[in-house]
C-alpha cells in the first residue's frame, strides 16, 4: 500500500510539474527570441539614424566603418550598411566580391532600400550557422539612402534556452525528491495501521488469539476501521469461546450420566424377561450411539481449539499401523481391509488427524460393508496431468503444492450425487444408513482435512459403492518426493485379509 500511494503522490506531481514546467518553457524560449529580435531592431533603427547623418554629413566613409564594426563586436554579430544602389558603404566583416555586387537583391536589404521605415527581420544561416537578419532603411527625410543589415547568431538564444530547460529539469527533479520524501512520510502514516489490521486479520484467521490493534495512528477512516475490527474481533472470540466451551462442558458433561446408563442397562440384562431383552438391547445400542455422538462432539471442540499448527506426518507409516489395527475387526465381520498404492512420503496435517480421518472412514467403510466384500486403503500421488483436474476447487493452502491421495473404498450401496453433496453436513444421515450413525464422522474427517490444509471429496467407487478421497498437502522437503521405488523400497504389495 506504501507504494501504491507514494506512486499515486509522484505521479500526481510530476502532472503538475509538466502542465507547469512545459508551458513556462516555450513561454521563456518565445520570451528570449523576442527580446533578441527586438534589440536588434533597436539597434537597427540607431545604426541607420547614425548612418542617416554621416550620409547628409558627407562623412560616411569615416565615420560609417568604426561604428559597425563597434555595433558588430557589441552584438556579437555581422552589421552592413549600404547605398541606394547597393554598394558597400561599411561593413564588420568581409564580403566576397560576387556577394558584394548581389546585395541590393537579396531579400532582406531589397525590402528596406524600398521601404521608408519599415524593419524586415528574417532567419539565415551564414557559414552553417543559423542568424537572425534584421534590415532597416537609411533616410532623410522622404529621401532613400541606402539600407543596414544587422545579423545577430541564434546559438546564443538556444543556449539561454537550453540553460532554462535545465533549470526546470532539476528544479523538477528536486521537487519531486522533496515531495517524494514527504510522500513516503505520509503512505507509511496511513499505511502503518491498514498494515497492523491486515496482520491482525491473518492472525484471526489462521485461529491465533486476538491482538486488539491501536486506534490512535492513522486517518479518522482508518481509525474508524480499527475501532471497528476491534469489536468485531472481540465478538467473534466471545462467540467462538462460548461455542468450544459450550461444546467441551457438554460433552463432558453428558459422558458420565451415559456411562452409568450404559451400566444400568447392562444391570437390568438379567432381570428381564426373554421376550423383553430386544428392547433391552436397543437400548444399550442407542446408547452407544448417543456415547459415539458425545466422542465426535468432543473432537470437533478439541479440533476448534487446537486448530491451527501442522505436523509432518509419515502418511505410510500411519496407514499400516491403522491397517493393522482394524484387521481383526473386519476379519469378525468377513470383511477384508486391503492397504495398496505406493510410498508417497510425509504429509502436512494437524497432530492426530490422519489417524481420526482414518478410523472414522474404516469404521464408516465396516458398517456399510457386506460381508464377503474388500474395502480398499489406496494411498498414492496423483499423476501430473491428473493433477490439473482432479480437484477443481483445491483447498487455499494447496494452492502450488505437491499433494497425497489417501482413498478410502467399499463396496457399499453408495450414495447417490446429491447425498454426496449433504454427506458433509453434521448430523446427516442417508435415508438408508445402517443403524448406530452419529451424522459426525464425515464432518470430522472434512475439518480435519481443512485444518491441515487439505480437502476430502466423494467419489462412485468402480466396484458400485463409495470412494471417499482425502487430499493431502505433501510435505516440502521430503526426501522422497518424487523418488523412484528402486531408490528405497519396493512397492506396496496388496495386504489382505480373510
Amino acid at each position: 500500500m506504501t507504494r501504491r500511494l507514494l506512486l499515486s503522490y509522484l505521479g500526481l506531481t510530476l502532472l503538475v510539474l509538466l502542465c507547469l514546467e512545459i508551458p513556462l518553457g516555450f513561454v521563456y524560449a518565445q520570451y528570449e527570441q523576442e527580446r533578441v529580435v527586438n534589440a536588434a531592431k533597436d539597434e537597427a533603427e540607431a545604426v541607420s539614424a547614425y548612418a542617416s547623418l554621416s550620409i547628409d554629413a558627407g562623412s560616411a566613409a569615416e565615420d560609417l566603418p568604426p561604428q559597425a564594426v563597434k555595433c558588430a563586436q557589441r552584438l556579437g554579430g555581422h552589421v552592413l550598411i549600404v547605398d541606394q544602389s547597393g554598394a558597400v558603404l561599411a561593413t564588420s566583416h568581409q564580403v566576397s566580391p560576387d556577394e558584394s555586387g548581389n546585395l541590393a537583391a537579396q531579400p532582406g536589404i531589397a525590402a528596406a532600400l524600398q521601404a521608408n521605415s519599415a524593419s524586415d527581420v528574417r532567419t539565415s544561416v551564414i557559414g552553417g550557422v543559423e542568424y537572425i537578419a534584421v534590415s532597416a532603411p537609411v533616410t532623410h527625410g522622404v529621401e532613400k539612402l541606402g539600407a543596414v543589415r544587422l545579423t545577430v547568431p541564434t546559438q546564443m538564444v538556444v543556449n539561454r534556452v537550453q540553460h532554462f530547460w535545465l533549470l526546470l529539469l532539476l528544479g523538477g527533479l528536486a521537487v519531486l525528491s522533496a515531495f517524494a520524501v514527504v510522500g513516503f512520510a505520509i503512505a507509511r502514516w496511513t499505511g502503518r495501521p491498514i498494515r497492523e489490521l491486515e496482520l491482525a486479520a491473518y492472525e484471526l484467521a489462521d485461529g491465533g488469539a486476538v491482538r486488539p490493534v491501536a486506534i490512535t495512528k492513522g486517518p479518522p477512516e482508518v481509525r474508524s476501521l480499527a475501532a471497528t475490527f476491534n469489536r468485531t474481533a472481540a465478538r467473534l472470540e466471545h462467540l467462538l469461546a462460548s461455542q468450544r466451551a459450550f461444546a467441551g462442558e457438554a460433552s463432558h458433561q453428558l459422558k458420565t450420566p451415559l456411562a452409568a446408563l450404559r451400566l444400568r442397562l447392562e444391570n437390568l440384562e438379567s432381570d428381564i424377561a426373554l421376550n423383553a431383552r430386544g428392547s433391552l438391547t436397543a437400548a444399550m445400542t442407542e446408547t452407544d450411539r448417543l456415547a459415539r455422538m458425545v466422542e465426535g462432539l468432543l473432537a470437533m471442540a478439541r479440533l476448534d481449539e487446537s486448530a491451527g499448527e501442522r505436523e509432518r506426518v509419515d502418511v505410510d507409516q500411519v496407514c499400516a499401523e491403522r491397517h493393522r489395527a482394524w484387521n481383526p475387526l473386519y476379519e469378525q465381520h468377513g470383511v477384508r481391509l486391503a492397504l495398496v498404492g505406493d510410498y508417497t512420503g510425509q504429509v502436512l496435517a494437524v497432530p492426530g488427524a490422519v489417524e481420526q480421518i482414518l478410523d472414522n472412514l474404516l469404521s464408516n467403510a465396516l458398517r456399510v460393508s457386506p460381508p464377503g466384500s474388500t474395502v480398499l486403503i489406496d494411498l498414492h500421488r496423483p499423476a501430473p496431468h491428473e493433477r490439473r483436474f482432479a480437484h477443481p476447487f483445491p483447498h487455499p493452502r494447496m494452492a502450488g503444492q505437491g499433494r497425497v491421495e489417501l482413498h478410502v473404498m467399499d463396496e457399499g450401496p453408495g450414495m447417490t450425487e446429491e447425498q454426496r453433496r449433504r454427506a458433509f453436513d453434521r448430523f446427516w444421515r442417508a435415508p438408508d444408513a445402517p443403524k448406530g450413525g452419529t451424522g459426525l464422522g464425515l464432518a470430522l474427517v472434512q475439518r480435519l482435512a481443512h485444518a491441515g490444509g487439505g480437502e476430502a471429496v466423494l467419489r462412485p467407487a468402480p466396484s458400485g459403492g463409495l470412494d471417499v478421497v482425502v487430499h493431502l498437502p505433501c510435505a516440502s522437503n521430503s526426501n522422497r518426493v518424487g523418488t523412484p521405488f528402486s531408490e528405497h523400497r519396493p512397492p506396496r504389495p496388496l495386504e489382505a485379509t480373510r
